[in-house]
């Protein structure tokens, strides 16, 4: 079996990016259906509010010291790698908040087997329809159609259920040095970081393979 351990958050073009990639290599990966995927917390910014202070250009400009023009640009870059994986970005409907209850969501829908699935559809939620990851009902509803119960929902991301589950996560990528998302850590040893294109996953996935296959003989 090969493990590959994933951190992400949902507020990250980058992350939605990669993971479009990377499943576009997993899809075509020979051992494909001998590969468990699994999912962490990490947010990109903690203390960010939970009520959007603003448009994502602004926040961009205030954050690393740019004009609101050349913001908008750099959206327009990201806007343009989202399109050659076939994802659109709506930059300008963004509402950046705290992303802590959409972690929590997503620790609750890996108990019932649906963390990726339920990671998709906050993806698409934020960067194409501008949904607040912050709100509780926004989150039910849009991890309802997955056949997760909404009430259920709700009541995790209005309360602090799995907030242990979401730090344990964290520290963990504290203690590896991981400072940025999105992180790929196949097999506990060979390590992809950011948006890679396809064909690095590719890479990864066939080199840790052998490995695995070469443990499992010498083993043997």
């Amino acid at each position: 079996m090969l493990e590959i351990d994933i951190w992400s958050d949902v507020a990250c073009p980058f992350c939605y990016i990669g993971k479009r990639s990377f499943e576009a290599a997993l899809a075509t990966f020979e051992h494909a259906d001998e590969v468990e995927v699994r999912w962490h917390s990490f947010e990109l910014d903690p203390d960010a509010p939970t009520t959007p202070p603003g448009s994502i250009n602004e926040l961009l400009s205030a954050k690393y010291g740019v004009s609101v023009e050349q913001a908008v640009a750099m959206n327009e870059r990201v806007s343009a790698m989202g399109a050659a994986v076939g994802l659109t970005f709506d930059f300008a409907a963004l509402k950046p908040t705290n992303t802590f209850a959409a972690h929590r969501v997503l620790r609750y829908a890996a108990t019932e087997d649906l963390q990726a699935a339920a990671a998709e559809e906050l993806f698409a939620a934020y960067f194409t329809r501008g949904a607040n990851l912050a709100d509780p009902d926004m989150l039910a509803d849009t991890v309802a159609v997955l056949g997760l119960d909404r009430a259920r929902v709700r009541a995790v991301a209005a309360g602090g259920e799995f907030a242990d589950e979401v730090r344990a996560d964290e520290a963990h990528a504290r203690r590896l040095g991981i400072g940025g998302v999105p992180y790929f850590l196949v097999q506990s040893r060979y390590a992809v970081s950011g948006a890679q294109p396809r064909e690095t996953f590719e890479k990864a996935l066939a080199k840790a393979w052998d490995l695995v296959a070469a443990e499992a003989a010498t083993a043997s």
